[in-house]
């Protein structure tokens, strides 16, 4: 099978995705049936981690297990990219060794880096750019929510950061609505908004967080200050004053709406405690789904679909 990467949605096609969600489906099904499921039976995965983590780190090590295989994490202090060593030569060993990359890194440039050096499969465990695999399992969340992800409409509150970028692929991918409501100054990446709307995504910029969230099905927000940028956080506060999460907002959502945070959450800020804990949210739902849409994507670049019953 010619080798594959997961570095943004670009890669991955619609019916791929789908795919994905069902096989997703099946090994959550199997997991809580305590059915064992051991596709990658002897395969190695390596986690080269620049930025900390917690769900990314946990739910890629334990899927790796689960699947059968085993992991190895590398952190900053094992690996130093650029220090050390060069990225492509660090990559260049790690194919030699490993069946499958993750890099959790800051620079979506490293990322590229890697993956044209690599002899196996990389996926992107978070950059600076993009989060595809958390919008994966947004999306596989929803749909088990909603039961549907064709028309409706996500509003997503705050800063137009990595999350907002892979939101907009969503809306590539998806028949779906997207609203972004952000402060003046921390609007997405324009040249990613026009990429996504050149191919056909519905997306909406707009500084004004109740209009975002009118009518909308999903209310999604992330931390105002990205990992990386702790040193704006003070700035950020009060520009950001007004892109909450809260009751108020939440009463301008459809009666059915779900909220959704990719967490950590800083409750107070972006969210507040009782719209995090609230009957409308489903934010450790999609915590827990990172596990099962990331060992199908697993699966789906290492082998392939083929022969797979989903």
């Amino acid at each position: 099978m010619k080798k594959r990467n997961l570095l943004s949605l670009k890669e991955v096609g619609r019916a791929e995705i789908e795919a994905i969600f069902s096989l997703a489906r099946k090994l959550k099904r199997d997991l809580k049936r305590g059915v064992a499921h051991r596709h990658l039976a002897g395969k190695t995965l390596a986690m080269v981690f620049e930025k900390p983590s917690l769900r990314t780190r946990v739910s890629f090590e334990t899927g790796m297990i689960q699947l059968g295989g085993s992991a190895v994490y590398l952190g900053h202090a094992e690996i130093q990219l650029g220090v050390r060593e060069s990225a492509a030569d660090c990559t260049r060993v790690l194919s030699r060794w490993a069946d499958l990359i993750v890099v959790r890194t800051f620079s979506q440039a490293t990322l590229e880096e890697m993956a044209h050096h690599a002899t196996v499969p990389v996926i992107n465990g978070l950059t600076d750019l993009f989060h595809p695999c958390q919008v994966l399992a947004d999306c596989f969340t929803i749909r088990e929510h909603k039961g549907k992800l064709k028309g409706l409409k996500v509003a997503f509150v705050g800063d137009g950061n990595n999350m907002a970028h892979s939101w907009m692929e969503a809306a590539e991918k998806f028949p779906l609505s997207l609203t972004v409501a952000c402060p003046k100054g921390y609007e997405p990446d324009a040249a990613i908004v026009r990429a996504a709307e050149a191919k056909g995504a519905r997306i909406q910029i707009t500084h004004d967080a109740a209009e975002a969230a009118r009518g909308a099905d999903v209310l999604y927000t992330d931390v105002w200050a990205s990992m990386g940028r702790e040193q704006e956080a003070e700035v950020r506060r009060r520009a950001f004053q007004g892109y909450q999460i809260n009751q108020n907002l939440i009463a301008q959502a459809k009666k059915d709406v779900i909220v959704m945070h990719c967490l950590p959450a800083h409750r107070g800020e972006e969210i507040t405690h009782d719209a995090l804990e609230g009957e409308h949210s489903v934010v450790f739902d999609q915590a827990e789904n990172r596990l099962h849409v990331q060992k199908a994507i697993m699966v789906w670049l290492v082998k392939g679909f083929k022969g797979l019953k989903v």
